[in-house]
Formats: structure tokens, C-alpha cells, sequence
């Protein structure tokens, strides 16, 4: 049974992710606080790339927070789905770059890259990013934990 989920392909790529977060420490006390941007806004991100990842944790645990932070269930579904329809307008194209983002593991365009600075200007563009990072290592590492858990079983259910 094939495995299909998103992975780290190298463990330098685990590293280099830590490496980033933990690299900023400001500015993650900063968006773990929600000082950086809104929690919502920090909410969609975190589930516009669980929805390529497909990160079961992290979908759970990002939809409870994204309750918390005032989004409804209706919109919880649509982010999870990669919809944005129902978003606030400023937010959808930092949502669709974070989709890309995720689907190019990330390295996304240079293009999308420089629109998006544009937008958002590049303090935004740090915080974006961090957050970025921080769901790719909380999806990888659920992924892998279900990988390791599907080799395990050898094959059986649950």
C-alpha cells in the first residue's frame, strides 16, 4: 500500500525548517501571541497548507483554533477544501500563495514570491513565512508519524 501524504524528502529539510523558526524567536513569540497579524488570518494560513499537506493533527487541532479565532465551521471546510470564496478579500491572496506555497513543498515562484511582496509589503512577508514554516513541520511530522505507523502495522487497519 502506496503511501500518499507529503513528507520530508531529506532530513536536512526537517532541519532547515527548525533552523528557520527557531531563527526568529521574536517573531514567533510575536505570531504565537497574536501581535504579528490576526489569529484568523494566522488560522487560514496554518489551514491553507494543511489542506495540500493533508495533515490529520493538524487539521483537528488548526480547525479547534480556528473556532477559537472566530472562524465558522462552514469556512473551516471551505479552507480545507483549498476554497477561499468566503475569506476577507485582503487575506485570499496571501491564501492562495500559501497554497502554492505548500503544493511546491515550499519553494514557490519567484513570481508569486514578488507579487506577494507587493501586496503585503516585507515585514508581512517574514510573518507569512514563519508561519509557513512553523504548519509544513507540524504536517510533516504528523504525516511521518502516520507513515511510520502504516509500515508498523504491516498493512492492517488502525
Amino acid at each position: 500500500m502506496k503511501f500518499s501524504k507529503r513528507l520530508y524528502k531529506k532530513p536536512g529539510d526537517f532541519w532547515g525548517d527548525l533552523r528557520f523558526v527557531f531563527s526568529r524567536p521574536r517573531l514567533m513569540r510575536a505570531v504565537n501571541r497574536n501581535k504579528a497579524i490576526p489569529s484568523d488570518f494566522r488560522e487560514r494560513l496554518m489551514l491553507a497548507v494543511t489542506s495540500v499537506n493533508q495533515c490529520r493533527y493538524c487539521s483537528y487541532f488548526h480547525a479547534g483554533q480556528a473556532l477559537k479565532s472566530g472562524i465558522d465551521r462552514a469556512q473551516i471546510s471551505d479552507l480545507l477544501a483549498g476554497e477561499f470564496a468566503g475569506c476577507p478579500q485582503e487575506q485570499v491572496p496571501a491564501l492562495f500563495y500559501a497554497q502554492h506555497w505548500a503544493e511546491t513543498d515550499g519553494h514557490p515562484d519567484a513570481e508569486a514570491v514578488q507579487k506577494l511582496e507587493q501586496i503585503y509589503g516585507a515585514e508581512e512577508i517574514e510573518v507569512i513565512s514563519l508561519i509557513l514554516r512553523m504548519i509544513r513541520i507540524g504536517n510533516m511530522s504528523g504525516n511521518t508519524w502516520d507513515f511510520l505507523k502504516s509500515r508498523l502495522s504491516f498493512g492492517k487497519p488502525g
